[in-house]
């Protein structure tokens, strides 16, 4: 793999694993539009745990308060942890369980098509729920609502991010604690995933030079996503994402129906 090719898919993961438009779903059309090919799953993996880094990047002065209070004992970490674990469990069990039919989605671009139009919706619905002003703080509940929304993205074309926010929203959460707490919750998903497959990335074929840039690349790209996409939520111009994702969706449908 050149530099270039690394930098691109380096950006490219960064970019869309934050953004609500489906890092897997761009996978898929990098696949498809520009015959892109991953050299392979530790790749992968280095990008993610990149990715990683960029939310302990910016919310590092959050997750040492959360990491302090739960060393020290305090109710409302403790509490606020315990909310981020049950989240988790869904995506979880999606991905242990099921794992290896969520991966044969990847060869459907229609499928994937039709996802990211049906992420394009649930957007589009952000208006109304930004339009009742919502105050409140995650809860059990929103916890466990938001928990299998992240377990729905497990299907390529179905944007994490993007979900388990807008679900947030309608439950009547901040849209600052929304996404908050939707990235800090990827940290155990995406953190155990990338931990079960670790192995694979001295396997990757990709020389150790070129990977760190790819790296370099994924975390500064999620760095500036996370940053986006709060700046959007808080000029409720978070929906604009939406139409983009029509219009690719629709253009990979149009792809499968001539294959």
């Amino acid at each position: 793999m050149s530099w270039p090719e690394a930098v691109f898919l380096g950006f490219l993961q960064g970019a869309t694993e934050f953004l609500p438009v489906s890092s897997s779903g761009h996978l898929v059309m990098g696949q498809a539009f520009l015959g892109i090919e991953l050299p392979g799953v530790g790749f992968e993996v280095a990008l993610h745990v990149a990715t990683l880094g960029s939310v302990l990047l910016v919310y590092r002065q959050r997750i040492a308060t959360l990491v302090a209070g739960v060393v020290r004992g305090d109710r409302a970490q403790l509490a606020y942890a315990g909310l981020l674990l049950l989240a988790s469990v869904p995506a979880g069990v999606a991905g242990i369980g099921f794992g290896g039919f969520f991966e044969s989605l990847f060869e459907s671009p229609p499928l994937v098509g039709a996802a990211l139009i049906a992420t394009g919706l649930v957007l589009w619905s952000a208006r109304r729920a930004l339009g009742r002003s919502p105050s409140a703080r995650p809860g059990v509940w929103t916890a466990v609502v938001m928990g299998f929304a992240q377990a729905l993205a497990v299907v390529p074309g179905v944007s994490r991010s993007g979900t388990t926010v807008v679900a947030a929203l309608w439950k009547g959460v901040d849209p600052s604690e929304a996404a908050a707490f939707s990235f800090l919750m990827s940290v155990p998903a995406v953190g155990g995933a990338a931990l079960l497959k670790l192995p694979e990335v001295a396997g990757s074929g990709v020389s150790a030079p070129t990977l760190a840039v790819a790296a370099a690349v994924a975390c500064l790209a999620g760095v500036l996503a996370i940053r986006t996409f709060h700046a959007m939520l808080a000029s409720r111009s978070f929906h604009r994402f939406a139409p983009y994702l029509w219009v690719v969706g629709a253009a990979l449908l149009w792809f499968g129906s001539r294959q």
